[in-house]
């Protein structure tokens, strides 16, 4: 489900990201302890993820360690991430590097696990221009 989730924000491909979460999930999503979006259900979720990925021509999600616990139909997580985001600026590239720590429940519905709720927290990040190969 996160490595799904994190391929699809790296294809750009939102409308396939949404079925991933139950119909009235939430995400709260700060940067530090700012929070720039406090989202509800598909449709919204769905839009702020659009206009937020729509400033990067490339994402690149690379998931680390993560601990769940599963209770029956229901599961939480921690995971960490490197979230790279490579935007174009005033003619040059730049690659913004973020520390990123989700915390996740779960519920299994139709024996399909779906995200019910999401906080996260981009913890840091590194902005330096991006050198072309």
């Amino acid at each position: 489900l996160i490595d799904t989730f994190s391929n699809l924000a790296d294809d750009k491909n939102v409308a396939s990201q949404m079925p991933l979460f139950t119909e009235d999930a939430t995400v709260d999503t700060y940067f530090g302890d700012t929070l720039f979006a406090s989202m509800r259900g598909r449709e919204q979720i769905g839009q702020v993820f659009s206009d937020f990925i729509a400033n990067f021509p490339a994402l690149y999600h690379i998931n680390g360690q993560m601990t769940l616990d599963i209770d029956g139909d229901r599961a939480s997580s921690t995971h960490y991430c490197l979230v790279v985001l490579v935007s174009d600026e005033q003619g040059k590239k730049f690659k913004n590097f973020n520390g990123v720590i989700y915390k996740d429940e779960y519920v299994r519905h139709d024996g399909q696990w779906l995200i019910a709720s999401r906080v996260a927290r981009f913890t840091w990040r590194d902005v330096s221009e991006l050198v072309a190969p």
